[in-house]
């Protein structure tokens, strides 16, 4: 194959916005305070279609299957992988904090941190959950609501009973079947010109990122930064290397393959931003249709490796710099809370945050207040998450397809080669074959 040319690497021109967002942030930050709407218009045209397509995926991909047992089948061995490696990723933040002490010595005292922007983001954050409650909020108010909230866990449950009824028509329901499939790749190519806007978000985020914080406001916890980023690149390299080395696939190759996205959600924060792109990417790395189409949109709900490695390392940070002791059982009782409040937090970028306030303030031992600590940096944070989040997805979407026999290893050897002469052109056409 002939090579692509430089312009052709879109990771290229993301990584080109990001630095000129820094050196503009840097620059001029007035101006850069304001370019913050380029982000946040970027991140709701894309979750402004996270609904439907979610719903045509999940759909399709169960009423094509043979019988709803398989779907069934499917659906148990992704959630007792998620579970597995959500646990796994719990116990590695719990542990890096407990041994490293990233908030040992700050001494900060809890009154002086309770300001007005503190107050607002725990105000949103004021939810105490419980098992019942989680369980019934799976259930949308009407099906309707359950697109304009876009609540992924209740688009699943939706979309589940949907596609389970047309599979049991049978033959009738082929002709809403091809309708479906054929709204999907509309709604795909409607995404390949959105993600052309993905530069110029990253680039306002950047921008306004560094204008707001600056590197002054990394000092206080550069500690915890670097204990996270540390701690998700182990995880990514060692817990889903193996994974991935158990069915023959080098993880090096792996992340190449989807080092476009992974650029993309370090910009703009969010794994939502190429939750399309991975399913095109998924399926050419030769997992079967209505696999990625049960395990991926399920995964963006329940395996949040990512997220599950900063919630207790957070919370443990929080305790060492306010000074707050826990006990052994306290800290087994924090990363069992942590199990549930991980769930159902979506891809958007700061949904983390939200459910760490969520969790100290049900735990009742740690100062919610002293999460105004890591506030003014957590888009860094949710950087790390988010990146590992989305390789966490992409190899259990791949675990799942080899443990069902769905996977064509000979295809993905070629494409992880980079030989992409069969794979078919993706319907966003944007940007084409992997890079």
């Amino acid at each position: 194959m002939k090579p692509k040319r430089f312009q052709h690497h879109f990771y290229i021109w993301v990584l080109g916005a990001m630095g000129l967002g820094v050196a503009f942030g840097f620059s001029f930050p007035g101006p850069a305070l304001s370019l913050q709407p380029l982000a946040a218009g970027f991140i709701k045209l894309i979750r402004m279609l996270i609904a439907p397509i979610v719903f045509t995926t999940v759909v399709v991909g169960i009423a094509r299957m043979d019988n709803l047992k398989r779907a069934g089948r499917i659906g148990l061995k992704a959630f007792l992988y998620f579970e597995a490696m959500t646990t796994a990723a719990l116990i590695l933040g719990w542990s890096v904090a407990a041994l490293f002490h990233p908030g040992a010595g700050m001494s900060v005292d809890v009154r002086t941190l309770q300001t007005a922007e503190m107050q607002t983001t725990l105000a949103s954050a004021a939810v105490k959950p419980n098992v019942s409650e989680f369980l019934l909020n799976i259930i949308p108010r009407t099906v309707v609501s359950a697109f304009a909230d876009g609540d992924i866990l209740q688009l699943l449950f939706v979309s589940v009973l949907f596609g389970a009824a047309l599979a049991g028509l049978g033959g009738a329901s082929r002709p809403l079947v091809s309708l479906l499939d054929q709204i999907f790749t509309v709604l795909m190519r409607m995404m390949g010109g959105i993600i052309k806007l993905a530069p110029v978000a990253v680039f306002g985020a950047m921008s306004y990122t560094v204008s707001k914080f600056g590197l002054a406001a990394l000092q206080p916890i550069f500690k915890l930064l670097v204990c996270l980023y540390l701690s998700s690149l182990f995880f990514v390299v060692v817990c889903l290397g193996l994974v991935l080395r158990c069915y023959k696939i080098s993880p090096w190759k792996f992340l190449r393959y989807i080092r476009d996205e992974l650029v993309i959600v370090y910009g703009t924060g969010s794994s939502e931003s190429v939750f399309p792109r991975m399913i095109w990417k998924m399926e050419s790395l030769g997992c079967s249709k209505s696999v990625v189409g049960l395990v991926l949109p399920a995964g963006y709900s329940f395996n949040l490796a990512g997220s599950a490695i900063y919630l207790t390392m957070a919370a443990l940070f929080v305790a060492q710099a306010t000074n707050t002791p826990l006990t052994f059982w306290q800290q087994f009782c924090l990363l069992g809370l942590c199990l549930v409040t991980s769930k159902g937090v979506a891809g958007v970028a700061g949904s983390g945050f939200i459910a760490l306030a969520a969790t100290l303030a049900s735990m009742k031992t740690i100062p919610v207040e002293g999460m105004a600590l890591i506030l003014g940096v957590d888009f860094f944070l949710t950087q790390a998450r988010a990146m590992t989040n989305l390789v966490a997805n992409g190899v259990a979407t791949v675990a799942t397809a080899c443990w069902e026999k769905e996977f064509d290893a000979a295809k993905a050897a070629r494409v992880l080669e980079g030989d992409y002469s069969d794979l078919p052109v993706p319907a966003t056409e944007h940007p084409g074959p992997p890079t």
